[in-house]
């Protein structure tokens, strides 16, 4: 009977195993899983994970921006600051491009010492001095390092815009560029001592040309629109040639009775005759010798009288030219003078005060006419230059060899440059070759210039040249660009 007993639940427990599921385990499981599926404890702890680590990210490319940010701030007013500081060098070492960069290298490199760590940094040898001399340039760049934003690929930052666009340039600018109108007169010396050679190997007047187109193309910018810079030329030797518009009306007409086209003195074998120059004129007589009065009525400047009846300044290349900022004009007139004559330098210091002179507008082109004195945002500038000793004055008829006004070359020219002074023209001047010249000669330079740092003694043409130069620079104003 055991035996059957044992078989049957033997059977019983077979059967459950292999028939259908028991519902209370099924229902059992799909609780379980209810329970499994809808179980938030978890979830808090994920996001934050997740979230945790964007925030980390984000913090740590704040933290590198910062720091880049930091660093690009100091490293462009570094620039700005060593440009700004080798354009002000170019204006007072005249024009020595290579100590400008060294000043722009060494002001950089002072303005650093405070910036963040940073490697491969090429500005500092990356100055340079461009455009012919009046322009500080920047250039490179460096590079910061960003540990944080390093995980995520960019392992470093510029600190400059690598397209040079933020680049620095100190710019020394005239004209237009530095909001600034400018009239310059500039006396250049063409007498025969210009045909002298120098240890340089040139004629002097190869290198007065040289130095004088330097400055032209500095001083005077293609934008000539709301501000101006322009130049008057006014050569001289033993007298001074003006265009035939001019002579008309700044001497006495020839119908006069002592300015006709013949001057006679003396008598049988002692009578000389003098020639009236058709263009050429010596200096001015009377209570006006030394200003720029008008020319008007009987005050007019002396023409010239020759035994041959031609000037000292023999070729129309020779003529003075006005103010103009038309400067290929400007270039060929410089190009075309050469040397010939005596030295009368006040004449020719008398002509760089009436190219300027607003008193003499009504005589000269309406291109041509001087500004008012003291005119706002005006600056008048005279620049003399000359070789050597003024030797040559004329009488009261305009014959060389006298002396009409009773006083030197030398003593009328520092006069009337007393005078331009009082009228507010900064007066530059340039002594070329001068080792040979008097004392006289030099102190005559020195005592028209404005300041002691107006005067040059340029002892070869590339003294000559860094003359000029400085004059132009210094006339100059100084503003940054990017």
């Amino acid at each position: 009977m055991s035996t059957i007993r044992n078989q049957r639940n033997t059977s019983a427990v077979t059967q459950n195993q292999e028939g259908p599921p028991n519902p209370g385990v099924v229902q059992r499981g799909l609780e379980s899983l209810t329970r499994f599926a809808g179980d938030t404890a978890g979830d808090v702890a994920m996001i934050f994970g997740l979230m945790a680590m964007a925030m980390f990210m984000l913090i740590g490319s704040a933290v590198d921006m910062g720091r880049w940010l930091n660093a690009r701030d100091q490293t462009q007013a570094a620039v700005d600051a060593a440009v700004l500081a080798g354009g002000r060098a170019l204006q007072t070492n005249g024009g020595n491009a290579a100590a400008a960069v060294a000043v722009a290298k060494k002001y950089y490199t002072e303005n650093i010492k405070g910036r963040l760590t940073v490697f491969s940094d090429t500005i500092a040898d990356g100055f340079t001095v461009t455009e012919g001399g009046t322009v500080v340039s920047s250039s490179g760049s460096a590079f910061i390092k960003t540990p944080f934003m390093g995980l995520a690929g960019v392992h470093n930052l510029p600190l400059l815009n690598l397209s040079g666009s933020e680049s620095a340039k100190a710019v020394l600018a005239v004209g237009g560029n530095s909001e600034l109108n400018l009239e310059i007169s500039m006396m250049l010396d063409t007498s025969g001592s210009m045909g002298e050679y120098t240890s340089s190997g040139n004629p002097k007047y190869i290198d007065m040309r040289a130095a004088a187109s330097d400055l032209v193309n500095i001083v005077v910018w293609a934008n000539q629109g709301t501000y101006t810079s322009k130049v008057a030329i006014v050569p001289f030797s033993a007298d001074v040639r003006l265009p035939a518009s001019l002579i008309s009306q700044v001497t006495p007409p020839v119908t006069d009775v002592l300015w006709g086209l013949t001057y006679i003195t003396g008598s049988g074998s002692h009578q000389n005759t003098y020639d009236r120059t058709a263009v050429c004129v010596a200096e001015r007589t009377g209570p006006n010798k030394h200003t720029d009065a008008a020319p008007v009525g009987g005050d007019r400047v002396t023409p010239e009288y020759t035994s041959s009846g031609n000037c000292a300044q023999s070729a129309s290349s020779d003529e003075v030219m006005p103010l103009t900022n038309t400067k290929s004009d400007l270039l060929a007139k410089i190009a075309g003078l050469v040397p010939r004559g005596a030295t009368a330098g006040h004449i020719g210091t008398a002509w760089s005060y009436y190219m300027l002179s607003p008193n003499w507008a009504s005589v000269l082109p309406a291109a041509s006419h001087p500004a008012a004195y003291g005119t706002p945002k005006l600056k008048k500038i005279a620049i003399l230059m000359t070789d050597g000793e003024y030797n040559s004055t004329h009488d009261t008829h305009g014959v060389p060899g006298g002396n009409a006004n009773g006083n030197s070359s030398s003593g009328q020219s520092i006069a009337i440059c007393n005078q331009m002074k009082q009228d507010g023209i900064e007066v530059y001047s340039v002594g070329f070759n001068m080792s040979a010249a008097t004392p006289t000669a030099v102190n005559t330079l020195k005592n028209c210039a404005s300041t002691q740092d107006n005067y040059y003694d340029a002892e070869n043409g590339e003294n000559l040249k860094q003359a000029f130069r400085d004059i132009a620079l210094k006339i100059s104003s100084l503003y940054l660009k990017q």
